[in-house]
């Protein structure tokens, strides 16, 4: 907290100005304001600047929350709250600025638990033989120290919404095809360029129209599992296009009278169609073994 600002009283102003968002952050805010049992205050305006943060007025005062990179468009040094700032990074919590009447007020931490089941998607993502890499527009430290709990590849951090395609298009440049996960409205552009886009159910319905592929269960560890039932299906289409090929390149020549001149045999047109029928029969139980697939994270399948 800064030098002359009270607690409580900056703790309602933000809630003030966080609560016209829908954001899991904001929430978060106007939650443990509530909690504190703290009056949160009416606003008279509120606008929300993309990728910075949100601005509002509340008891006649300008309050504008954001990240570092806000408070730096607005003129503010943030560099006394940087030893508590990188603390926070280092312990995966997002550092968020509160300014008031254009004086840096509070620093606020915010951080989004790791689900219990995540550290197994990420590595069932590795089994498979696929990079993980995580798109954010959090700040580096804590992007980093939340990779490093997961075990994820690579990190790109303090993207800008508009600069999730940019930096989708230098990882397919570089790697190759990307599958890209979101679930908010500023994921959508992205899910759209990606070679594929995946959607999580429970998030916003501009990124499940945008995506390719939606998980109904909002569980990362469907990510692996359809990444996996993909390549099984592909290799399973593969096997039934080389069965096809191989069985009728062998008879039609038979059924076209082939081994006619040198052994006098000729295929019954009986015996053709059931040959035919044979390799339907052949291709459609190969499809059929489908059915026995095991995913990876079956407690997620489940």
């Amino acid at each position: 907290m800064a030098e002359g600002f009270d607690r409580a009283q900056v703790l309602a102003l933000t809630a003030a100005a966080e609560s016209r968002s829908e954001h899991p952050i904001a929430r978060a805010i106007v939650q443990a304001a509530e909690h504190e049992q703290l009056t949160v205050p009416a606003l008279s305006d509120f606008a929300s600047i993309t990728g910075m943060g949100v601005r509002a007025t509340a008891l006649g005062q300008r309050v504008e929350v954001g990240a570092d990179r806000f408070m730096h468009a607005l003129g503010l040094d943030v560099a006394r709250f940087a030893p508590t700032a990188a603390r926070l990074g280092s312990e995966g919590k997002s550092p968020l600025y509160v300014a008031v009447d254009g004086q840096l007020a509070a620093i606020i931490a915010v951080a989004d638990p790791i689900k219990p089941s995540t550290p197994g998607a990420i590595a069932a993502l590795h089994a498979l033989g696929l990079k993980v890499i995580m798109i954010t527009g959090d700040n580096a430290r804590t992007a980093q120290a939340i990779a490093a709990r997961l075990g994820i590849d690579e990190v790109v951090a303090e993207v800008l919404p508009e600069g999730k395609v940019t930096t989708l298009q230098q990882l397919q440049a570089t790697h190759g095809h990307v599958a890209f996960v979101g679930d908010g409205i500023n994921d959508a552009p992205a899910l759209a360029a990606a070679d594929v886009g995946i959607a999580i159910g429970t998030g916003t319905d501009v990124a499940v129209e945008a995506a390719d592929v939606v998980l109904m269960s909002g569980n990362l560890q469907g990510v692996p599992n359809a990444i996996a039932l993909s390549k099984a299906t592909m290799g399973n289409i593969r096997q039934n296009l080389f069965w096809a090929f191989a069985y009728n390149t062998a008879l039609i020549p038979v059924a076209a009278g082939a081994l006619y001149p040198a052994y006098g045999v000729l295929l019954s047109p009986i015996f053709a169609a059931g040959a035919m029928a044979l390799s339907s029969v052949f291709v459609l139980g190969n499809a059929l073994r489908l059915r026995s697939f095991q995913a990876p994270m079956a407690e997620a399948a489940a």
